[in-house]
Order: C-alpha cells, then sequence, then structure tokens
C-alpha cells in the first residue's frame, strides 16, 4: 500500500523572530518545507490556455468509463490501439516535478519528454483516457488523485489501469525458467464484478507506485476497478511487451474502441521505430 502523506503532512508553525522581523531556525525551516511543497505540487492544466482547472478532472469531465495507461508501453499500447482508432479530445494535463520527472514545459513536450495527459472521446465524452508516461512520485500521489478523482469521487464508473513491472518483480515457487516473459496478471478491487482478461495476480506479489495508489483508492471508495500488470524482462518501448496488452482489447472497457487491429499493429511499429530514431537523437 503506498502512502498518501505528501501534500497532507502537518505543518507546525516556526518559532517567530524578535521585534527586528528575523526568523529563528524553525521559521527557516518551515519556510523552505513550503517552497519544496509549491514545487512538488501536482497541478492540471488546459496546455492550450496554460491555465489550471478549478475542479478536479472528474468532476469537469464525469464520465463511466477511464481507462489509465502508466508508463511507455503501456502509453504506447493505447496511442496504437485506441487513440488511432477513434477522435479524442486533450482535456488536461498534468504538470508535477520530481526527481525523475522534471517536465516544466507543458506546452512543448520534446518526443522523449515524460507526460501526463487527458482526452475524452469525442464521439461518447463519458469515455475518459489518460496517458502517463512520467513518475509520479509517492508523496505526489495523493495530490494527483485527489486533482484527477476529487474528494467525493462517483460511484458508477469503471477504472481500468495499465501498467509494466520487470519480471524479476515477480514471485512465485516456481522455477524463474519456466517464465516467458512478457505476461499479463489482473488485481481487482472488490466491486470489480467482470471476470478479467488474464489470470489474477498471486501472493505474496505486490503493486507498486501509483497503479498501486489508484487501485487502493478505488477500494476504499467502492469504485470497480482492474489493473492489468504486465511483467516484461524489457522496460524501454518494445513492440512484445506492447503487444501483450492485447488480451485486455476484449474487456468491456475497451471494446467497441478500436476500429482495426491489424491496421493498429502497423501504427504500432511505425511508432516504435520512430520511438527508436528520436532516441538516438536525444541521447
Amino acid at each position: 500500500m503506498p502512502s498518501w502523506d505528501g501534500g497532507r503532512g502537518g505543518r507546525r508553525r516556526g518559532e517567530e523572530g524578535d521585534s527586528r522581523g528575523q526568523g529563528g531556525p524553525a521559521a527557516a525551516g518551515a519556510e523552505e518545507f513550503c517552497l519544496v511543497s509549491r514545487v512538488r505540487e501536482v497541478r492540471l492544466l488546459r496546455r492550450q490556455t496554460k491555465t489550471s482547472l478549478e475542479v478536479s478532472l472528474l468532476e469537469k469531465y464525469p464520465c463511466s468509463k477511464f481507462i489509465i495507461a502508466i508508463g511507455n508501453n503501456a502509453v504506447a499500447f493505447l496511442s496504437s490501439f485506441v487513440t488511432s482508432s477513434g477522435v479524442w479530445e486533450e482535456v488536461g494535463c498534468a504538470k508535477l516535478w520530481n526527481e525523475w520527472c522534471r517536465t516544466t514545459d507543458t506546452a512543448h513536450l520534446s518526443p522523449t519528454e515524460a507526460f501526463c495527459v487527458f482526452y475524452h472521446l469525442k464521439s461518447n465524452p463519458s469515455v475518459l483516457l489518460c496517458q502517463c508516461s512520467c513518475y509520479v512520485a509517492e508523496d505526489q500521489q495523493y495530490q494527483w488523485l485527489e486533482k484527477v478523482f476529487g474528494s467525493c469521487p462517483r460511484k458508477n464508473l469503471q477504472i481500468t489501469v495499465l501498467t509494466c513491472r520487470h519480471v524479476t518483480d515477480y514471485k512465485t515457487s516456481e522455477s524463474t525458467s519456466s517464465l516467458h516473459p512478457p505476461f499479463l496478471k489482473a488485481l481487482k478491487t472488490q466491486n470489480f464484478k467482470e471476470p478479467p482478461c488474464c489470470s489474477l495476480l498471486e501472493q505474496p506479489n505486490i503493486v507498486h507506485d501509483l497503479p498501486a495508489a489508484v487501485l487502493s483508492y478505488c477500494q476504499v471508495w467502492k469504485i470497480p476497478a482492474i489493473l492489468y500488470l504486465c511483467y516484461t524482462d524489457v522496460m524501454k518501448l518494445d513492440l512484445i511487451t506492447v503487444e501483450a496488452f492485447k488480451p485486455v482489447l476484449s474487456s468491456r472497457s475497451l471494446k467497441g474502441l478500436v476500429k482495426n487491429i491489424p491496421q493498429s499493429t502497423e501504427v504500432l511499429k511505425k511508432l516504435v521505430t520512430t520511438n527508436e530514431i528520436q532516441s538516438n537523437i536525444y541521447t
């Protein structure tokens, strides 16, 4: 279970300075804490106008299906098989800064830069999609959840989360030589009643980072949610790893969103090839 203390931790007022207005060490520490909190704040913006959303994303754009891709391979899967099959309109993006994600100019992202962007389907705005290739730190996860879901999320929606982990994180009593990555596992909340598209994740395996935070949040709020976790031996953008998510296309959340699977596969191949070229340019 991720810790959600970040962004709401208690603050003690520093000792007041003397009559000349000079603060003591505690005041300096409090000022530094406030500065760090501002730097690590998660903001949801309209990228076109660079203005913040006044309310949470799901309050502004209510939906019945919310599909969240976290990590390069999951994002590539949605880009190739879902967003290429319909007209999707951007409704917001997350701006954040941490040790692993330093996106500051959300209006001009380079091809290899991390991002977190939200879209809805123009023909059916009740379908919302998130493509998140940036790392959301532990102390920022609660902020992200609050800015996206709000303080009192709706119950009549279904959430699907896609992400990857390295196969060395997978725990099993069987011989590791019997594992053939990439392979897919599922973890669902108690209120998710549909059969998953793959076998469930066995104990004592656990999930990490933002996917764990989303699933825990949904469990607490009794929101039907399922996580599809792809275990792979290649964490960079990889054709075979992306295609391991294909069984999810038969799920109720994604069924009907993909028009032409062979055409989407060609889109994926071009995306992987383009990424390899751009990676060589930007490294």
